[in-house]
């Protein structure tokens, strides 16, 4: 009889263990759930992203859009490292309406020395170009150009030029063979040994 009670006792603790762990399961379940949903919709944005990059026509457009405000654009060198946005922008504010200016800056967050005017007019840019040389921030402003459009895939091929400290190789030749006694050194061939009492 002690050992029904005892199996009763055990079969009564087993349900509250069951319940627990069946609802562990579903937690667990429906966080997948949520994390699945999750991705499907950054896996749907993404898909619609590169949709949109692959498509010709709005690539097309971009490029359009990208050359026509490089066509109302400047490039700005020799900029004050301490110089801000505002201070470029009221300086070429007498050409036309500034609609932007950037200045580059690097990973650290320092300026480079440069920077781009963008306008809302296309005739500024021609006005922009008289104040090459004028001075901002106590520096002359240097190659105040119109702004150039980067056409991607198109870097322009530069050979590399031959560097005068390094001696010209020889052609390789097949099987190359490596010298077990270090480059440019050659193996001393002393006489054998022999025998002698007085050294």
């Amino acid at each position: 009889m002690e050992h029904a009670d005892v199996d009763m006792a055990g079969a009564e603790g087993t349900p509250d263990n069951n319940e627990t762990e069946l609802e562990d399961m579903q937690k667990r379940l429906k966080e997948m759930e949520d994390e699945s949903a999750a991705l499907r919709e950054m896996q749907a944005k993404f898909e619609s992203q590169m949709a949109s990059t692959q498509d010709p026509g709005s690539a097309a457009a971009t490029q359009a859009n990208r050359e026509e405000a490089d066509s109302r654009s400047v490039f700005v060198g020799n900029v004050d490292y301490s110089c801000t946005p505002e201070e470029v922008h009221q300086h070429f504010q007498p050409c036309g309406t500034v609609n932007r200016v950037t200045i580059r800056t690097d990973k650290f967050g320092q300026p480079k020395g440069y920077a781009y005017v963008e306008f809302l007019e296309a005739e500024a840019v021609q006005e922009a170009l008289l104040l090459n040389d004028s001075e901002l921030h106590g520096r002359h402003l240097k190659q105040v150009t119109a702004k150039r459009t980067n056409v991607p895939g198109m870097k322009q091929y530069r050979p590399r030029r031959p560097n005068p400290y390094m001696r010209a190789s020889s052609p390789i030749v097949a099987p190359y063979l490596y010298s077990p006694y270090g480059y440019g050194k050659v193996p001393r061939f002393r006489m054998p040994m022999r025998y002698s009492p007085y050294f």
